[in-house]
């Protein structure tokens, strides 16, 4: 406000500082929905006065204002956060008070004083919570948990089952709030990667129970006024189709890795991203995939099953309509139980070989399993044990304000092969060789708020190699068209330096122009001793330790299985050495980097 004087604002003084009192702290959504409601006011004729009249009338004429619906989420990607502002949306939509809280930002010790709380919790990577519940999860699952008879709680678990530990997380979250006394209201609910209708069934249930949960009415006298959003109407329910503009192999000739630098136009779509966001791109699979699968289970392509009450051509079903390349938990179980010669399948499954079900579904697709545990199934049966084939995300590789209407990606083809034959994964070959320049691709944008750049003037230390620089590319372009005064390092990694640095010409363009102050690479395979992104974290730890002390905040993105970790650890390292703290307590110092934003991490 304190832009604008006050001949231009149709405000007196008092009303001035009014609002500004009102408004300090409050998030950029918060500020959001008071922009669209007072405007919602304003279209009705309305003066401010008069519903806060009502407003007051109505609360003292309930106990809404005694009672209400607190949720909670930890998201790694965006996902528990849209399920849980709905939740949200949808109770005060009816009358009742709620509100949502990032386990980030929300104090442990409230808990037991809560009286109806329910949880949306993803669980990341093989079991472990996300990035911004790590705290709380710790804080859950210590003696320091209170009792929590007085509380009626309901979890809903986000996962990916093609992991082991399948929403492992939101399965402890409900065991230990059971184990605490807590009371469960809703029945504990599992969610795979295509989540939307068990999601909003959850919501619903819990939205129709309101009035006996919080022994409250609802209130009916004030009208409900929703903010004016300003987004475009493409999203997961609804692509855009964005034409390839560019589609350009950056690997050179000799490097083991096909990898693309994709360009496509968002021109016309109304879709924005900030650096730090992902693009969902919606693919068939390989064509040579679904011809493998038919020939191998003798199957008609042109035979009809029938999928949610809808009849189907078996054939398009498998290209553009179940997951036919990554292997999940459902799958196998089912495909157990159909094979004769699975008694090694039934084995995996077992609790006590976690380790080595988790390898095998790394390694194998699920022709694999098939071809090596054979069953004589039905189509439409087979059918029914596969799940819907998701959208993959990709980090996006540019900043919208360096390039306006388009959006870039880094994606590395998946070919490989095992097993005795070609292996291809879905998306990533669907871009690199399927989609030419000048034809159209299905997308939407993924928010990730919990990797975001910091303020202009805050030192940044990005470590990405292989693809992981992606977001990294985004940053930097994002720095330079703000004129950003804060310092950038980058670490990248990859295997050979003839063929494998990417984006090289660019990187080497910042350094010169000073819009990046370092830039330290690990290229594995270019001597006989490996050395990796970790190794030269190390051997830089005095002048990174340096950068930490005076404020950097640091960024981390790629592999999480083994880099993530190993990247981890050389930074504890880093802290234990140059900040002559023992492991714990350098442990202890990147949590609370973490916990104020200053180590963000997207790993996949």
């Amino acid at each position: 406000m304190s832009g604008f004087s006050a001949d231009i604002l149709p405000l007196d003084l008092e009303q001035k500082l009014n609002i500004t009192n009102a408004v300090r702290g409050l998030s950029p959504e918060q500020l959001q929905w008071i922009s669209g409601y007072t405007a919602g006011l304003a279209a009705a004729g309305e003066t401010a006065m008069k519903v806060a009249n009502a407003d007051s009338a109505a609360l003292i004429s309930s106990k809404v204002h005694q009672e209400k619906l607190t949720v909670l989420y930890g998201s790694q990607t965006g996902n528990g956060e849209d399920i849980a502002n709905s939740l949200v949306k949808d109770a005060v939509a009816k009358g009742f008070t709620a509100q949502a809280f990032n386990l980030s930002d929300y104090k442990p010790a409230n808990l037991k004083r809560e009286s109806l709380v329910t949880f949306v919790i993803s669980t990341h990577g093989e079991g472990d919570p996300p990035d911004d519940a790590e705290l709380f999860y710790e804080f859950l699952l210590s003696k320091k948990a209170p009792k929590l008879e007085n509380l009626k709680y309901s979890v809903l678990a986000l996962g990916d089952s093609s992991y082991v530990n399948f929403c492992q997380t939101g399965r402890e979250f409900d065991s230990r709030l059971n184990e605490l006394g807590a009371n469960r209201f809703e029945a504990f609910i599992e969610c795979d990667l295509i989540y939307e209708e068990l999601a909003a069934g959850w919501r619903e249930r819990i939205v129709d129970g309101l009035s006996e949960l919080l022994d409250a009415e609802q209130v009916s006298a004030v009208p409900i006024l929703h903010a004016v959003e300003s987004t475009s109407v493409f999203g997961k329910s609804n692509p855009f189709a964005a034409e390839v503009l560019v589609n350009q192999k950056i690997t050179g000739n000799g490097s083991s890795k096909d990898v693309r630098h994709i360009e496509l136009s968002l021109e016309g779509s109304g879709l924005t991203y900030d650096p730090g966001d992902s693009l969902a791109v919606i693919a068939d699979n390989p064509p040579q995939l679904v011809t493998e699968l038919l020939t191998e289970l003798k199957f008609q392509a042109d035979t009809t099953v029938i999928i949610k009450d809808a009849q189907l051509n078996l054939k398009n079903l498998l290209s553009s309509s179940l997951e036919i390349t990554t292997l999940n938990l459902g799958f196998l179980r089912a495909w157990a139980e159909a094979s004769t010669d699975a008694g090694e399948l039934h084995s995996l499954l077992e609790k006590e070989n976690a380790v080595a079900l988790t390898d095998f579904i790394d390694q194998h697709q699920i022709i694999d399993v098939i071809r090596q545990y054979p069953a004589t199934v039905g189509e439409q049966q087979f059918a029914e044990m596969l799940r819907p084939l998701s959208p993959r995300s990709y980090s996006i590789a540019s900043s919208l304000e360096a390039n306006p209407d388009e959006v870039h990606l880094t994606v590395a083809a998946v070919r490989y092969g095992a097993f005795g034959r070609d292996h291809w994964g879905a998306a990533s070959t669907h871009l690199a060789d399927r989609v030419k320049e000048g034809e159209k691709v299905s997308v939407y944008v993924e928010k990730n708020r919990r990797f975001r750049l910091p303020a202009d003037d805050v030192p940044i230390v990005m470590i990405g190699p292989g693809t992981g620089i992606a977001p990294f590319r985004a940053f930097v372009e994002e720095r330079v068209e703000r004129d950003a005064s804060g310092d950038n390092w980058l670490f990248f990694g990859d295997r050979n330096f003839g063929s494998d640095f990417l984006y090289q010409l660019e990187w080497h363009r910042y350094l010169k122009q000073g819009n990046l102050e370092r830039l330290d690479v690990a290229f594995s395979r270019d001597q006989h001793k490996k050395i990796y992104v970790q190794d030269r974290i190390f051997e830089r730890g005095a002048e990174l330790y340096r950068w930490i002390e005076r404020g950097a905040a640091i960024y981390v993105c790629g592999d999480a299985k083994h880099m993530a970790s190993d990247v981890h650890h050389a930074l504890i390292e880093v802290f234990k050495t140059y900040g002559d703290l023992d492991y714990q307590s350098a442990e202890q110092k990147l949590k609370e980097l973490r916990a104020v934003g200053r180590y963000q991490r997207d790993v996949y």
